[in-house]
This record gives C-alpha cells, sequence and structure tokens, in this order.
C-alpha cells in the first residue's frame, strides 16, 4: 500500500469522525469521496486523477443525497389546540388596530391577542372569524 493511498484512508477516517460527532450532515459526502480517492490510488499514482475523482465522487454524493438531506431537515409543524380556534367567531373586546400593534378579542373563554388579517380596523364590539394564528396572536377578519 502506498503512502498517498494510506494518506486517502486517513482523511477517510477523519471525515466519518468530523461527520460522527455532528449533529448535522457536514462532511459525509468528502468521506465518500477520500474512499473513492483511495480506490483510484490503488490504480493510479497520477495525483490529478485521484483529485479530480474525490471531486466529483464527492459533488455526485452531495447532488444525490441532497433531495433525502431536505426531506430529513424539514420540520413539521405539530398542531396544538390553539389550532381549533381557526374558523371560529369570537369578539373584539379592545379595538383592533394593526398599525399601534393593539387589539383583543374573546373565542370562548379565552383571550387573545389580535390582528386583523387587511389591515382594517374593527371596532370593540364586532364580530370576527378566526382566519389563521401567527405566533401568539390571531389574525381575524370581521364577521
Amino acid at each position: 500500500m502506498s503512502q498517498v493511498t494510506i494518506i486517502w484512508l486517513v482523511v477517510a477516517v477523519i471525515m466519518a469522525i468530523i461527520e460522527a460527532s455532528t449533529v448535522q450532515l457536514v462532511s459525509i459526502w468528502f468521506a465518500v469521496g477520500a474512499v473513492a480517492g483511495c480506490i483510484t490510488s490503488l490504480f493510479s499514482e497520477n495525483l490529478s486523477i485521484q483529485l479530480i475523482v474525490f471531486a466529483v465522487v464527492s459533488a455526485l454524493a452531495l447532488i444525490i443525497t441532497r433531495p433525502l438531506v431536505k426531506r430529513i431537515k424539514v420540520k413539521k409543524a405539530e398542531a396544538t389546540n390553539a389550532d381549533r380556534t381557526i374558523g371560529k367567531t369570537g369578539v373584539v373586546i379592545e379595538t383592533i388596530d394593526n398599525a399601534a400593534a393593539k387589539g383583543l378579542i374573546k373565542v370562548g373563554n379565552t383571550t387573545w391577542s389580535a390582528r386583523s388579517v387587511d389591515g382594517k380596523s374593527i371596532e370593540k364590539g364586532a364580530s370576527v372569524t378566526v382566519a389563521a394564528i401567527e405566533g401568539v396572536k390571531l389574525m381575524v377578519k370581521e364577521s
């Protein structure tokens, strides 16, 4: 086994250790590329060819696994009890004014901060329908 082959193996092991020590996919593609470079070094002593194989295999591994990584990384929204307020009717208990960042409504027995979907003010006492939730505020439209 040549010295270059051993170097490729060391690079592959180092990349695998880095990958194992992180919670994200960071260097797995380079570990695969280093293994390909190691295999290439068994058949060719030309370092340029080995580096090209390393780069191409690393890039292909990244391109092939990218859709899988995207699917894994996407966090699914968790439904909460607050989602049950969407579509329900409430009463404005403090005038809703998006510009002043004010407004409260009562839906059932719960009081919520609220903003209007269309940006218009909604007066106290008006009936509103909950269209969405943004953070801790209900987005409402006048009924």
